[in-house]
């Protein structure tokens, strides 16, 4: 296991984070009614301070060996332009990126994590409206509007990614009324939409071994300005894509003294694409057995019982790899690949997914303050 992150880095955040709070920019926030457009929405809304594009997916390749990776950008608001015609000096920092690269083999247990972050002064870090929509260097992702599909790029030393993602369904979008509400009172929420199963093929490259890999990923996007309230610690999120053809988002909302936001919330897919809206009252997590981290002393929940009576289905979530914690700064989290297996009624049901667990190794940062 491995990562990297530069000091300087570390207080280039520290400065930007003070420059972001004291700009007092009037950003948009994410309010009932939000209608979405595609692939207008694939794209980057500078008007909202937060933003990621979010891929996971479990992959195989010729031999049977399975992997799981992770790719995600992220944009962080730190001046708002109010007048876009105007030119604007390439010292102006309108917004921090950040990615997030991994890739985890589980039949040898081994996982590799880094980070990569960029003012983008100089395009060498930017976002867009469509094609290129997101990239930090050579680490990019590509939406192809004349067949639909995605194409990830990224390479760091010996570690490397080329895959296409082809969508088996249309976008599914969460939460109610156009946005996916964190917690009580307007803005505590996010634009949020998923693509909940894209076949996908290509190639990894782990310790400089290639492999020919194809697989299922996962496409999450969201963007706000403040999701969480100082009285929220962090989420349990999850993604499980089934083999009767449907799939499921669940999270959980935690709060500092030790129970559940009642925003928690989530959405089942049906195999025909629709999308149905599952309040945190309507399922039930219950953590079975715990990892403890030896570089952070985390402890992280890495198998569940997952119940949803509504829908009659009563699932164990757990991951083949442990160790998939990214310890980076200023955050700390798990985020890996995991196995499903229950029933759907009578019938048996098996699945993989993602897993992500944030704030257990210290408080979340800039997703709280407007």
């Amino acid at each position: 296991m491995r990562g990297r992150f530069h000091a300087r880095s570390l207080a280039v955040i520290f400065v930007l984070s003070m420059i972001s709070a004291a700009s007092g920019a009037d950003w948009q926030l994410a309010l009932p009614g939000w209608r979405y457009e595609f692939p207008r929405d694939h794209g980057a809304h500078p008007d909202f301070k937060t933003e990621w594009w979010y891929f996971t997916g479990n992959l195989r390749d010729e031999q049977g060996a399975e992997f799981g990776y992770q790719l995600t950008w992220f944009r962080h608001g730190i001046s708002r332009v109010e007048n876009p015609g105007r030119e604007i000096s390439s010292w102006v920092v309108r917004d921090l990126k950040f990615a997030h690269f991994t890739l985890s083999d589980l039949r040898a247990g081994a996982f590799f994590f880094s980070q990569k972050m960029s003012r983008g002064a100089f395009g060498e870090a930017g976002s867009g409206a469509s094609g290129k929509i997101a990239w930090i260097e050579n680490w990019q992702l590509f939406f192809h509007e004349n067949d639909g599909t995605w194409e990830l790029r990224a390479a760091e030393e010996n570690h490397a990614l080329t895959l296409k993602l082809t969508p088996a369904k249309p976008p599914v979008i969460h939460g109610e009324n156009g946005v996916s509400a964190k917690a009580e009172g307007a803005g505590h929420a996010s634009c949020y939409y998923s693509q909940t199963r894209l076949a996908t093929t290509g190639e990894i490259t782990l310790g400089g071994v290639a492999h020919r890999v194809t697989g299922e990923s996962w496409f999450d996007h969201e963007w706000a300005t403040n999701q969480l309230t100082p009285e929220q610690a962090g989420w349990n999120w999850f993604s499980l894509q089934l083999s009767d053809h449907t799939e499921l988002m669940l999270y959980q909302m935690r709060r500092r003294d030790g129970g559940i936001d009642s925003a928690s919330s989530g959405t089942f897919i049906a195999a025909d694409g629709s999308g149905t809206h599952l309040t945190g009252d309507a399922f039930h997590l219950t953590p079975l057995a715990w990892w403890k981290s030896a570089k952070t002393g985390a402890r992280y929940p890495v198998r569940w019982r997952v119940e949803i009576p509504q829908l009659a289905l009563s699932l164990e979530v757990s991951t083949p790899l442990e160790k998939q914690e990214l310890v980076l700064q200023p955050i700390v989290y798990w985020e890996g690949a995991i196995r499903v297996a229950g029933q759907r009624g009578k019938e048996k049901v098996t699945g993989h997914g993602y897993m992500e667990l944030t704030g257990y190794s210290g408080a979340l940062r800039g997703l709280s303050e407007p």
